[in-house]
């Protein structure tokens, strides 16, 4: 139960990190420099600003220097990271598998914010996920229990180049249909890269088939409601995210529970 405790206050910590990634990467700014100021008034923050989620609480959500509300999303980002931590601690305890996930998984709360707010993923998040998917490559090499639950060596490059390949051959094919219109976004498309590798190809294509229904449903929805057009241009990068943590905790289940349906 402690570790639990602990794991969710690592979480909110990198979550207040992940806020910093957030705001600043898609401005070209960095992450580490200047420290930390409100984005209103542009003081910078002290410690006691600084506290994770208790700051926010604390102070009503409003910058105590010139009383500007504070978007939830910082509390939000916080909070998600912490409960995110834990459940992926849940699922499966502390070992390496557990350290690969979270990082892939921090990477792509960040990549959920940005490409909803500005409809990009920055190569710098994809770079970083490959770095962390080519170490969690190497390692699986020597030990006896593969994360990928397979034990041919080539098994994460066929996920890094199955997901990425798929968007890669419908973004081609829509761009001689729809020579005006972008089908699929290059990010989407690069994003894939880094999940193959941390996922191996078969949930590779489980997390892709899993993003295109929830990003095809929530489209019709909002077309329906009035939200949105088709010609609409609705981020793809969100979907992802979740396509993949879904498949992150329960694929195998899904995967075995469709066999088991439909094949016996």
């Amino acid at each position: 139960m402690y570790i639990g405790y602990g794991i969710f206050i690592f979480g909110v910590i990198i979550g207040s990190f992940l806020n910093v990634c957030i705001f600043r990467i898609p401005q070209g700014d960095s992450i580490i420099s200047p420290p930390s100021h409100c984005p209103k008034c542009e003081i910078r923050l002290k410690p006691f600003d600084l506290i994770p989620l208790l700051s926010y609480l604390f102070y009503f959500g409003k910058c105590r220097y010139c009383n500007q509300r504070i978007s939830p999303r910082y509390f939000i980002v916080e909070l998600l990271t912490g409960f995110v931590s834990v459940t992926l601690f849940i699922k499966y305890g502390m070992t390496v598998d557990f350290a690969a996930f979270l990082f892939l998984t921090y990477i792509l709360i960040v990549v959920f914010f940005i490409d909803l707010d500005h409809q990009i993923i920055p190569n710098e998040l994809v770079i970083a996920g490959l770095i962390g998917g080519a170490i969690l490559f190497i390692y699986n090499i020597f030990r006896p229990v593969l994360i990928y639950q397979d034990r041919f060596w080539w098994n994460p490059f066929l996920g890094l180049v199955s997901g990425s390949g798929f968007l890669l051959s419908i973004a081609f094919i829509g761009s001689l249909l729809y020579k005006n219109d972008e089908v699929m976004g290059m990010g989407d498309v690069k994003l894939f890269a880094p999940i193959g590798l941390f996922l191996g190809w078969r949930m590779t294509l489980l997390a892709l088939y899993i993003s295109v229904i929830l990003g095809g449903v929530s489209s019709l929805l909002l077309i329906f409601f009035g939200k949105a057009n088709r010609k609409s241009k609705i981020p793809f990068g969100p979907f992802i995210v979740i396509g993949v943590f879904i498949t992150v905790m329960w694929g195998w289940d899904i995967a075995h529970r469709y066999i088991s349906t439909y094949f016996h």
